[in-house]
């Protein structure tokens, strides 16, 4: 499964010749060879990335050295010619170059080549940090998974609720951090206020490293109200991504609430969705309005109970 088909309308799709059957192959997964093809670079992508895992161990890379090499060159010759192919097969192609997938595409190829220009020991650059670079390619993965477009659709939704949680904590931060600074001072390891923020952030997380720690009953409070907050901190963005996953899934859309039904005031109904799943009244486009009680009965239901609010 390639990118979306909304993303791969920005690039461009041949009309005919050989470049549409190339786009076929290389963008569709409807057909055999589109199957087929996408089974084979998600294999490499997998194996290319287990050979960098394994050229970082000194002694797999001490014995079977020139082996890891061999299959490093065989999977950046596939994966370049894949990245040819798709820029080929598409009627912009500096616009596919400069997307997401493009740059992952160029950084699974680039440190190969880059580091023939750029032996061992020269330059400034150390090759074994370039050479890491082709780790990347593991997120070319998220490139033939539906999943991974639903977790990003829902936190590009959820990105500005996230993003006043994380204002709220780093406010929280400074301040706790300020405080143990007070409360605290240097002479208990608290040498400055990011020091304290540094302290602040391992505490609310939970994680604790233990190389700063507070000696004063006071400092000792503190900690055991961040502690207590971490809790809750740690539970909101999941929230937040959820909720937003969850509307996505039922058709609600980014920022649109759920369906209510005029007559029973049952929630929850799908945008598609014509009649109520309670009383099964048609639903029409009749939304409650948020803060209005629904009716105490339901008129269509047979069994004449009260519906809940």
């Amino acid at each position: 499964m390639n990118p979306s088909p909304d993303s791969l309308l920005e690039f461009g799709k041949p009309a005919a010749g050989w470049r549409r059957e190339l786009y076929a192959v290389v963008f569709e997964s409807d057909t055999r060879s589109g199957r087929l093809f996408d089974i084979v670079v998600i294999g490499a992508i997998v194996l290319s990335v287990a050979v960098v895992v394994a050229d970082s161990m000194r002694g797999v890379a001490a014995r079977y050295g020139p082996a890891l090499a061999l299959a490093e060159w065989m999977f950046t010759a596939l994966f370049t010619v894949e990245y040819i192919a798709r820029l080929l097969s598409v009627e912009q192609p500096r616009r596919y170059a400069t997307s997401f997938y493009g740059v992952i595409d160029l950084l699974s190829v680039l440190p190969t080549y880059l580091a023939i220009l750029w032996p061992e020991g020269q330059l400034l650059i150390d090759v074994r940090i370039l050479r890491l670079l082709r780790v990347f390619r593991i997120f070319r993965l998220t490139e033939y998974m539906l999943e991974f477009s639903q977790l990003g659709r829902a936190l590009h939704a959820s990105r500005r609720k996230i993003l006043v949680f994380l204002s709220f904590v780093l406010m929280v931060v400074l301040v706790m951090g300020t405080l143990m600074y007070v409360v605290e001072g240097p002479e208990h390891g608290f040498t400055s206020i990011p020091v304290a923020m540094y302290w602040a952030v391992t505490t609310m997380t939970t994680v604790g490293f233990g190389d700063i720690t507070p000696h004063t009953h006071v400092g000792r409070l503190i900690a055991s109200v961040m502690m207590l907050m971490g809790w809750g901190v740690l539970a909101v963005p999941t929230g937040i991504v959820t909720a937003e996953m969850t509307a996505q899934r039922h058709g609600w859309g980014a920022g649109a609430a759920p369906r209510h039904c005029a007559t029973c005031g049952a929630p929850a109904h799908a945008a598609d969705a014509a009649f109520c799943w309670r009383c099964g009244s048609a639903l029409g486009s009749a939304i409650l309005p948020a803060g209005r009680d629904a009716p105490a009965t339901s008129p269509g239901a047979t069994d004449g109970r009260r519906s809940e609010p």
